[in-house]
């Protein structure tokens, strides 16, 4: 038998990590080497394993919804930091804009929680082997938004594109409001209209559609 692949858990559940680690560490081929509770925690324990004699786990998996410091944040700063690791994404939430935002910070997978355990040990092992692990209906949302036309930035109007600048900045309604000079009602609706005519359903879409389209840099009024 070749070496086990060293796994580390991170979510805010200990139940779900105790369940996750008894059933991963039956298997001949793969190893729990670390657990932590959120995402400050992780960077921390990730930090001590690479500088320990065991070194830095293969895959990681990841909770997305978590006090302190979230998920997607967690994974970028792990992508950042050790490129190597592979990380997936273990969520309740199939939104689109949480599959993005978790693929576009370096996940290399992403299941949700109602899979069984014989999934998760095979997405680990996918990962590991360099290839991504998704989930079917992951997979068939992704499809789905590729599938779909997206609105050129032409079809905002000049103060809509501000405020969707702004709204990728991460400003609130409030503070969009105060920087354009503008009633806070007045933001509000700018914002629903962006999102009505670009096909989106969150602020955090509109921040991804204004980064895809070029949009983020673009000197504000």
């Amino acid at each position: 038998m070749g070496e086990r692949i060293s796994v580390f858990l991170v979510d805010d559940h200990a139940v779900v990590r105790r369940g996750l680690a008894s059933y991963l560490d039956g298997e001949d081929d793969i190893e729990v080497i670390g657990q932590a509770g959120d995402g400050q925690q992780a960077l921390a324990e990730l930090a001590v394993c690479d500088n320990g004699p065991a070194g830095l786990p293969e895959v990681v998996l990841m909770d997305l919804l978590m006090p302190r410091m979230g998920g997607v944040e967690t994974i970028g700063e792990i992508s950042r930091r050790w490129p190597a690791v592979r990380v997936i994404a273990v969520t309740s939430f199939l939104e689109e804009d949480k599959v993005k935002a978790a693929l576009d910070a370096g996940a290399a997978g992403y299941l949700l929680k109602d899979s069984d355990a014989d999934a998760v040990a095979n997405a680990i092992r996918t990962v590991a082997n360099g290839e991504v692990a998704l989930q079917p209906s992951v997979a068939r949302t992704l499809i789905d938004m590729s599938r779909r036309p997206e609105q050129p930035a032409t079809s905002l109007t000049g103060r809509e594109q501000e405020v969707i600048l702004l709204v990728a900045d991460g400003l609130t309604n409030q503070q969009i409001a105060s920087r354009l000079m503008m009633s806070e009602r007045t933001a509000r609706t700018h914002v629903s209209n962006i999102l009505a005519k670009l096909g989106l359903t969150s602020r955090t879409q509109a921040a991804m559609w204004a980064e895809r389209n070029r949009l983020t840099g673009t000197s504000r009024s």
